[in-house]
């Protein structure tokens, strides 16, 4: 793949994450502070095995840099992995049987994925020292993605990955039209 094609990419999951972000405060707000009937929560609460096998299907997209470019992931990224995959079959099976019931079994996975993540944000951007990779394997500090003055990161993708689903499970149990 040439620079600029690995460019367009991060440019591409940058702007999808920062797109994410600002839906997922949206959707935040708006479920506590927000009017009881809202098109928007509507909208998620209406489609949300939908869009949440969408989301979840998202971060396979990743995929593109170990499999592809040869990222090597680190050991957080194996971890999150492990929580974030699982979720697209958990989606898939509940759209397919309209079980809105994944909320239980997706949220456990999601928490523990997203405390991951947020301990690899917190090496990554604020104390790459202290990462747990020694230096002859693979650094949860090393810089393969960075757009955006350095806000987008493979670290940031996958809090963003995380969060936006827990924003969805939030609406989808939380919010009760007209109440």
């Amino acid at each position: 793949m040439s620079l600029d094609t690995i460019n367009y990419l991060n440019v591409f999951l940058g702007s999808g994450a920062i797109a994410l972000q600002i839906l997922s405060v949206a959707a935040l707000l708006m479920l506590f502070f927000g009017p009881k009937n809202n098109f928007f929560l509507d909208f998620i609460h209406r489609n949300f095995l939908i869009l949440g096998f969408l989301l979840a299907l998202a971060p396979a997209l990743v995929l593109i840099y170990s499999e592809v470019l040869n990222y090597v992931p680190c050991y957080h990224c194996w971890i999150q992995r492990i929580f974030m995959f699982p979720q697209v079959f958990l989606f898939s099976v509940a759209w397919w049987r309209k079980d809105r019931n994944v909320f239980w079994y997706s949220w456990p996975l999601l928490v523990a994925g997203t405390l991951d993540a947020i301990y690899l944000n917190y090496i990554y951007y604020f104390n790459p020292s202290s990462a747990p990779c020694d230096a002859t394997g693979v650094s949860c500090a090393q810089i393969y993605v960075s757009v955006f003055g350095g806000y987008i990161s493979i670290p940031s993708l996958a809090l963003t990955s995380f969060a936006s689903l827990l924003v969805l499970l939030a609406v989808a149990h939380f919010y009760k039209k007209g109440e």
